[in-house]
């Protein structure tokens, strides 16, 4: 049995006009808080291929899995790190959601933006546990059918196997909306929301008022958590400069 630090982190990508908010200026801080807060496992969203390349080189306690979602398998990665030598990777998949789950590139149609989404699928055994699986994903922006797809299909992929599962992700979806209440409601298997307790996680840069932020950013589980240890972690800028437009949260699990 081992309890793991577990958190989920929109990192923003780093082509999107931010002013002084621009990935290369908020490098530093970045590693500042990763370092400050130490997790076993970051599910990060939002990383383009210089971004992984970064935490690829700055963090050399971690090892970096993904691929891009576009066709070339470029273009934003749902990244994931892990503490090096705690976990053996059993299996490791990038597989997308669509219709044709490992083609690249592609989307579910319907009400779906035309970004194409993903997710990164891993089985892991920690030396002091049973293995279990671990699934980061950024659902779509725009369509709440497709984020139902998705989350549809991200259930079942975990669910094929009789094994604790972890995931993480940018939901783009309020605790009430319904890719979320897939999670937490399935029969027989409901899982927990680590962050139920946790307030708003999108900020925008310290631009939203504080009584409109929305909660998009989760931590899910079936194994053992208790949600009010989970917090927000703080993004108190340095001359207007965040860490992300997101808040990064944190969760303790316990895989027996």
């Amino acid at each position: 049995m081992v309890t793991l630090k577990v958190m989920s982190f929109n990192l923003r990508n780093d082509y999107s006009p931010d002013g002084i908010n621009v990935f290369p200026n908020r490098k530093p801080y970045i590693l500042e808080i990763i370092g400050k807060e130490k997790p076993d496992i970051i599910g990060t969203q939002e990383v383009t291929d210089n971004m992984r390349a970064f935490l690829r080189d700055e963090l050399p306690d971690y090892e970096v899995f993904g691929c891009g979602r576009e066709k070339d398998y470029h273009g934003e990665h749902n990244a994931v790190c892990l503490r090096k030598e705690q976990f053996e990777v059993i299996e490791m998949k990038n597989a997308f959601l669509s219709f044709l789950v490992n083609e690249p590139g592609h989307t579910f149609g319907a009400d779906q933006s035309s970004c194409s989404r993903m997710y990164t699928y891993l089985r892991l055994k920690h030396r002091e546990a049973a293995p279990f699986q671990l699934v980061n994903t950024h659902l779509d922006h725009v369509g709440n059918r497709a984020k139902q797809y998705g989350m549809l299909q991200i259930l079942q992929h975990l669910n094929q196997k009789d094994e604790k599962w972890i995931l993480t992700g940018d939901m783009n979806a309020f605790p009430d909306a319904d890719p979320i209440r897939l999670v937490t409601s399935m029969p027989g298997r409901a899982a927990i929301d680590c962050t139920a307790g946790l307030g708003g996680t999108f900020h925008g840069f310290g631009r939203a008022p504080a009584h409109e932020l929305g909660k998009i950013d989760y931590i899910f589980t079936d194994a053992e958590c208790d949600p009010e240890r989970s917090y927000v972690v703080p993004d108190e800028h340095k001359d207007g400069i965040y860490y992300s437009d997101h808040y990064a949260v944190c969760a303790f699990i316990t895989i027996p």
